[in-house]
């Protein structure tokens, strides 16, 4: 009798393939008051550093902090879209006034401010798509810090693991035809090959490949 699938023994939801507690989730806001930058700190979450603003009203909360910035700094870099120029470069933009940031969040990306007028401003995100949006709604002038981290090695195969686990992501992954054949339904002797089509009926397990498929292979003959 042949084991459980990969997909099988992950999507039961054991210790193993379970995605380790993380910790606090720190939100992101802005308020209609300056503050001043008194730390810069990382959260497990997300890739750009983070800034721990203390507001003139006593109070703390948290920002995405732009390439540049220092402990010390002030909450100058947030604006409406209203009063920053044409052709500078917004991230964490809010799509409604008051709303919070919702685009351009992660590290290195940002969107640009191509027009505005009294009733409108267009900035054009990373896809290149336009948006119209409200020129009341705030955005952090520059660029989130942090860009670039994907460029660095990570040299040993033990690293690149701990990274996946830690986000509960499969690494290595083992092709089926690679395994033995109690662990798959593609393993065991290359020759003669199996099919890949199987029934739409088919149990758990013996799932794999093209379900229910008319037809595999590339098309021959004319088009």
């Amino acid at each position: 009798m042949g084991k459980r699938i990969i997909s099988q023994r992950r999507g039961r939801g054991s210790p193993t393939y379970r995605v380790p507690k993380r910790g606090k989730n720190f939100a992101i806001a802005y308020k209609n008051i300056d503050g001043v930058v008194r730390e810069i700190m990382n959260d497990p979450g997300r890739n750009a550093p983070l800034a721990k603003v203390r507001y003139t009203d006593g109070t703390y909360d948290y920002l995405i902090a732009p390439k540049g910035l220092k402990v010390g700094d002030s909450t100058e870099f947030v604006s409406p879209l209203s009063k920053i120029p044409v052709g500078m470069q917004v991230f964490c933009i809010e799509t409604s006034p008051n709303s919070g940031p919702k685009l351009c969040r992660t590290s290195g990306s940002f969107a640009t401010v191509v027009s505005k007028t009294k009733k409108s401003c267009v900035v054009q995100l990373p896809s290149k798509k336009k948006m119209n949006l409200n020129p009341e709604c705030r955005a952090s002038i520059g660029v989130p810090a942090g860009e670039g981290f994907r460029e660095k090695p990570w040299t040993k195969a033990g690293k690149k693991w701990i990274a996946m686990h830690r986000r509960g992501k499969l690494y290595p992954r083992t092709s089926g035809v690679a395994m033995n054949a109690v662990d798959h339904p593609f393993g065991g002797p290359t020759k003669p090959g199996k099919p890949m089509s199987v029934s739409r009926d088919a149990p758990p397990g013996r799932k794999v490949g093209s379900w229910g498929s008319r037809r595999t292979g590339r098309r021959r003959g004319k088009k």
